[in-house]
């Protein structure tokens, strides 16, 4: 009696989608990604967007996932490149705002990327890295999909800290690993915001001093 309750339960959620017409298999797909970030906002772990819960949350049944995404892996590869678009799009928003001044454009960049991580805590832990990053071999994604991610927005800050140095406004001398060691700092600090419940933070804005220090700001 339960087996049959739950079929009929399920077969109802599936029939009030509306199936897709000849061409639009790309919004179904769309559907999914969508489903399985808006589990991962209402949940906070990741561990639990599964091809079931997902189907379930879209009003499909799971086999209908596959045409689309072999494995969980390959969806949340998807919802984590949506998130890194994000992230670009809000980081290019900030540089058009911020003026031309090269130290300038680096500060609003840098408190712009930790004010994203702080606004979206549970899908920039999972941006990087999180328990759903397989292992190389145990689903369908590759090395490269994984070892790309983000890095157009690390290119930005490379960018922003290569202007600095011509600019004559830093002493870095290697802008490409000091921009990459200026990310680690950055990361680490938008991680213990989050992590750290009770914790003596300084009046003066951390930030700013990795920003100063670490891009080695004249």
């Amino acid at each position: 009696m339960k087996e049959t309750d739950v079929t009929s339960r399920d077969t109802s959620k599936r029939a009030g989608r509306v199936r897709n017409r000849r061409g639009e298999g790309g919004r179904l797909r769309e559907d999914i990604v969508d489903a399985a970030a808006a589990l991962l906002d209402e949940t906070g772990d990741e561990r639990t967007i599964t091809l079931r819960s997902v189907a379930r949350k879209v009003g499909i049944a799971a086999p209908s996932i596959y045409p689309h995404f072999p494995d969980q892996p390959a969806i949340m590869l998807a919802v984590v490149r949506q998130e890194f678009a994000a992230l670009e799009t809000h980081l290019r928003a900030v540089l058009d705002g911020a003026g031309d001044d090269p130290r300038d454009r680096l500060y609003a960049l840098c408190r712009a990327y930790l004010s994203y991580a702080q606004e979206h805590p549970a899908r920039y832990r999972t941006m990087f890295g999180g328990l759903w990053m397989p292992t190389l071999g145990d689903s369908s994604l590759t090395e490269e999909e994984l070892t790309t991610l983000g890095a157009a927005a690390m290119q930005l800050l490379a960018e922003a800290l290569a202007d600095c140095v011509a600019s004559g406004q830093s002493a870095a001398a290697d802008p490409e690993l000091d921009a990459v060691t200026l990310w680690v700092c950055l990361h680490g600090l938008a991680h213990q915001h989050a992590a750290t419940r009770i914790f003596p933070w300084p009046e003066a804005s951390i930030a700013d001093a990795i920003i100063t220090r670490v891009a080695k700001l004249n």
